[in-house]
C-alpha cells in the first residue's frame, strides 16, 4: 500500500510524528518557509521544500496534514488549492491541526468535542472558519483540536534559568497542555485507525494555572521560584495576553476511547521531569 505523507508546514508536532512514520516505512514531504530549515528537515529524512515558493504535490500523496494557521484573509492553502484538494478522492486521510481557542472561554469549566465553538478571539474565530472550510471539501477530514504545547527546546525551563520567568496570577485560570510526542502519537494511531468527519481535543489529563507549572519547574531546577504578577499589572504582548481571555478545561476521553491511546505525559508533571532528564543526558 502506497504511504506518503504530505505535510504542509512540517513544525514541531509533524517533526515529532516523522520518525513513527519513517519507522514503517512512510515517505514524508513536508513544506517549510525557508531553505536553512528546509536542510534541517532533510537531515531528518523528510523530503522538504520550500512553500508558497514551490507547488504541493498533492497528487504524490496518499495522505495529508496541515499544520499552516489561517490568516486575516483565511487558510493560505485553500486559498491557493481548495479546487484541487476538491477532487483530490485518492486521500485516504486528511489531518488539520486546530486549536482548543475555538471553544472559547468557559470559566475554568469543562468543554469536549461535542461543545459549541464559541470563540473570544480574532486566532479562535480564524480557526473555526478554518475547520469549517476544510470540512466543506469533502475529504477523508479529522481535526485535531491541540491544547498548549511543549516539549523539546519549548518549555520553562529557559525562562527560569535566565531569571525572566514570572508566575503571572489570575485568579480562576487554568490551561490545558499536550507534550509534544503524545501529539505524535495521536496522530499516528488516528492514521492507523481513520475516522473521516472525526474531531480529537489532544491534551493531557491535568489541566492547571500557568503559575504552578512555573513553580514546578523552578522547584526541579532547583531554582528560586519566580517572582508572582498580577495579570492586571504584567507586562505582556497581545498574543500572551489574549491566551489569559480564555480559561477552560479540556477533555480527552475521545483520544483514549477511539485511538486506544495511552498518554506518555499524562501531566505537566511528568512532562516537565521527561524533558530535564533527556536535557541532562
Amino acid at each position: 500500500m502506497n504511504k506518503v505523507l504530505l505535510s504542509i508546514g512540517h513544525g514541531f508536532s509533524a517533526r515529532a510524528l516523522t520518525p513513527l512514520l519513517l519507522d514503517d516505512g512512510w515517505r514524508v514531504i513536508g513544506t517549510t518557509r525557508t531553505e536553512e530549515k528546509a536542510e534541517i528537515l532533510r537531515s531528518e529524512g523528510v523530503e522538504a521544500f520550500v512553500w508558497p515558493d514551490s507547488d504541493l504535490p498533492i497528487d504524490q500523496a496518499s495522505h495529508l496534514l496541515t499544520s499552516v494557521a489561517p490568516g486575516e484573509t483565511g487558510d493560505p492553502v485553500l486559498a491557493k488549492y481548495e479546487s484541487a484538494l476538491k477532487t483530490a478522492s485518492h486521500l485516504r486521510w486528511v489531518g488539520y491541526l486546530s486549536t482548543t481557542g475555538v471553544y472559547g472561554d468557559h470559566n475554568g469549566e469543562w468543554v469536549d468535542e461535542t461543545t459549541p465553538l464559541t470563540p473570544a478571539t480574532k486566532r479562535g474565530i480564524a480557526r473555526v472558519r478554518a475547520e469549517a472550510a476544510w470540512q466543506a471539501l469533502g475529504l477523508p477530514l479529522h481535526i485535531f483540536r491541540l491544547a498548549g504545547i511543549y516539549g523539546p527546546g519549548r518549555g520553562p525551563f529557559a525562562k527560569v534559568r535566565n531569571g525572566t520567568a514570572r508566575r503571572i496570577i489570575k485568579p480562576g485560570q487554568v490551561f490545558s497542555r499536550i507534550h509534544v510526542d503524545d501529539i505524535a502519537a495521536v496522530l499516528a494511531a488516528s492514521i492507523n485507525k481513520p475516522n473521516p468527519g472525526a474531531v480529537y481535543n489532544l491534551c493531557d489529563d491535568d489541566p492547571a494555572a500557568p503559575e504552578t507549572v512555573i513553580e514546578y519547574a523552578a522547584d526541579l531546577l532547583g531554582l528560586p521560584v519566580p517572582p508572582a504578577v498580577s495579570f492586571e499589572d504584567a507586562e505582556m504582548t497581545p498574543m500572551a495576553r489574549s491566551f489569559y481571555a480564555e480559561s477552560k478545561r479540556v477533555k480527552n476521553d475521545r483520544i483514549k476511547n477511539e485511538l486506544g491511546v495511552k498518554l506518555r505525559y499524562p501531566d505537566y508533571r511528568s512532562g516537565l521531569a521527561a524533558l530535564l532528564a533527556a536535557e541532562t543526558r
